[in-house]
This record gives structure tokens, C-alpha cells and sequence, in this order.
């Protein structure tokens, strides 16, 4: 059974396979923005957020999205800052810096492997009760 949804964006139905909430039509208007703005920068290298953003007609949210995804990397020298959503320090992609990174995939592991060793609820044998068994 397909999973419908409507688009976030655009408020179309569409069918749901993963990813962002967004219709088909949407992700490919991404995909136009996103080669727009990878082809100025390749051109431009040293250009600035807000350079980027003017010169591409996209909002500046747009481009930290594509940073924060890990799509786009900001260049040795460049003046545009993206900060580690944990601990504050300078990052050039996505959304942790390294060690941040590592320390979440820790604690993540360290989770999965203690819900693991969790022994089961033991069962009472106590079922459901009824106050009328009519029903």
C-alpha cells in the first residue's frame, strides 16, 4: 500500500519513499538550486554567504541546509562560518565536527548495546481483565 502524503512545500499528494517530506517536483527544484549554487562557487570561490545567496536568488537558509547536509564544503580561506550544532566550533560541512561526531556515534552505540544486554519484562501471567465479560 503506497504511502501518500502531501508535500510540505508545494501541499501536492505525492507517494512518500524517504527523505524529506517534499513531492518529486520539489526535490528536483532543489537539485536546480543546489548545481546553481555549486556552479557559482566553483567560479567563485572566494565568495561570501550573502555574494551566494544575492547572486543565486536563494535564501541564505537554503545554502546552510546544503552545507548542514554535508552536499557543499566550505574552502580553506573562506569567510563563510558554519558552527558545530553541539559544541560551537568552526566546521566546514555538515552538522558536528569531528569529535563531536565521534562522541554522538558513541553514545548512539553505547545505547543500542545497553538496550541489548536489558534483560526482557518477566511476565506476571496476568492477562487482561474484563468488568463485564459481555463485552
Amino acid at each position: 500500500m503506497p504511502d501518500l502524503r502531501n508535500c510540505r512545500r508545494c501541499g501536492r499528494m505525492y507517494n512518500y519513499i524517504g527523505g524529506p517530506p517534499i513531492c518529486l517536483d520539489c526535490k528536483n527544484a532543489d537539485e536546480e538550486v543546489f548545481k546553481k549554487i555549486k556552479d557559482y562557487l566553483y567560479d567563485n570561490p572566494g565568495a561570501t554567504l550573502s555574494q551566494v545567496a544575492m547572486e543565486c536568488d536563494v535564501s541564505v537558509e537554503k545554502i546552510k541546509m546544503f552545507l548542514k547536509e554535508g552536499r557543499l564544503e566550505i574552502t580553506e580561506g573562506s569567510n563563510i562560518v558554519l558552527e558545530c550544532e553541539r559544541c560551537g566550533r568552526s566546521i566546514r560541512t555538515g552538522r558536528f565536527c569531528s569529535e563531536c561526531q565521534n562522541q554522538v556515534h558513541n553514545d548512539i552505540s553505547g545505547t543500542i548495546a545497553q538496550a541489548d544486554k536489558e534483560p526482557e519484562p518477566k511476565k506476571t501471567g496476568i492477562g487482561m481483565r474484563y468488568l463485564n465479560k459481555n463485552l
